[in-house]
């Protein structure tokens, strides 16, 4: 390991945790095509208790998940059993019920009409379907309510099962569009999708301590989720957890796992989908993947809360142009923290944040659990812990 990068990074990670009203407890790693270049962790588990965050630490990952069946759904592309333009109704037919919203009445109840076109696999590999989430969307939150529908993280195909805000094809939005994506692999391939996660993606990459409903060893080293107030106190929910086992293996949010597992993912990324144990993807799958998909002149930005509790207003980088590939975030032009243009990104909503930049072999991941999203301690420490790998990382 670089000295200076783990004294870097080791600092990083040491004031976001000790600083007055810091992240509980922060995992974070890097990796180059090789393996991982950087490992550190600081904090606890859960405040108040003694049990210190620890590399092997489970946390909720919430949607980091999405690239991974984004992979599982590349898979059935190159196997020719889908195509990127099919009506998504040929694959998961629920979704030919959905309407677009066109206001409330008097009452507040919701009017609908049919969509414009159909949804294509691509428009949800996008988030160009006209999905919302409920918490980053007063609109989707009111036709929820009124029509009794419950929270995405519910973990059931009823939570997906709402409203386009807008036409197919009309705008980046991002919403619960991957979910109905883990809908048309499991109809695929006849399995529950973290089934086929661990026999197409998990195996082939030596990925074993990640799970849509944790193993007893999992449990055991879970991290507890923790709420700040507005104040800036931190409380922890140590039953705030994702329903074990799920209804539904949720697509784009529902896996747990350790950070060390994501690298491995990562690492697939960097070596155009092989992994130690197989080949993931083709390599000019990769190379199609991590290329913008959005219409011409289409962005992908920010958003705005509409349930504070669990997330922040905020973007990512603001200033950069920002598209969206299959399916992370890409930067058109460099990031400030000395990302170069071209590379990919997300986070989770527990203020999790990874990235991927394959034009110089490095990759990275922040995992903290915090909620509201972009956390006003954890998400500038992941943004200075990135900054201080493009210093010292060689």
């Amino acid at each position: 390991m670089n000295d200076a990068l783990k004294t870097a990074a080791d600092t990083v990670l040491g004031y976001t945790t000790g600083r007055a009203g810091g992240a509980p407890g922060v995992v974070a790693m890097v990796t180059n095509r090789q393996g991982n270049v950087y490992e550190g962790c600081a904090g606890v588990r859960e405040l108040g208790k003694a049990q210190p965050m620890t590399p092997d630490s489970v946390m909720a990952i919430f949607s980091t998940t999405k690239s991974i069946t984004g992979t599982a759904i590349m898979q059935l592309v190159e196997e020719g059993l889908i195509r990127l333009d099919d009506a998504a109704k040929k694959y998961a037919p629920e979704i030919a019920d959905i309407q677009v919203l066109d206001g409330f009445d008097s009452a507040g109840q919701p009017r609908t009409r049919a969509p414009k076109r159909d949804i294509t696999v691509a428009d949800l590999m996008l988030h160009i379907a006209g999905f919302a989430y409920e918490f980053f969307s007063h609109e989707d939150l009111k036709y929820r309510t009124a029509k009794g529908i419950p929270t995405v993280v519910s973990s059931s195909f009823a939570s997906i099962r709402t409203v386009l805000l807008f036409d197919p094809g009309e705008r980046w939005n991002y919403g619960c569009n991957i979910d109905w994506l883990g809908r048309i692999v499991e109809q695929q391939r006849g399995k529950r999708l973290g089934e086929v996660f661990n026999e197409r993606i998990f195996a082939p990459l030596g990925m074993s301590d990640i799970a849509f409903t944790m193993s007893e060893s999992m449990l055991a080293r879970r991290a507890t989720l923790h709420d700040r107030a507005q104040n800036g106190k931190l409380t922890p929910l140590p039953d705030l957890i994702l329903p074990q086992p799920p209804e539904m293996d949720m697509g784009g949010h529902g896996l747990y796992a350790s950070v060390g597992e994501y690298m491995k993912f990562i690492r697939m990324f960097l070596n155009d989908g092989a992994g130690p144990n197989g080949r993931v993807l083709k390599a000019e799958t990769v190379e199609a993947m991590c290329r913008n998909g959005l219409p011409a002149g289409m962005h992908s930005g920010g958003w705005k809360t509409s349930i504070p509790s669990l997330s922040n207003d905020g973007e990512f980088d603001p200033g950069v142009t920002k598209t969206w590939a299959y399916t992370f975030q890409r930067n058109e032009e460099p990031a400030a923290t000395g990302r170069p243009a071209g590379s990919l990104s997300w986070a989770g909503l527990g203020n999790l944040f990874y990235w991927i930049d394959r034009k110089n072999g490095i990759g990275g991941f922040w995992g903290s659990q915090i909620l509201p999203f972009q956390d006003a301690v954890s998400y500038p420490g992941f943004v200075d812990f990135e900054a201080a790998v493009y210093r010292h990382a060689r």
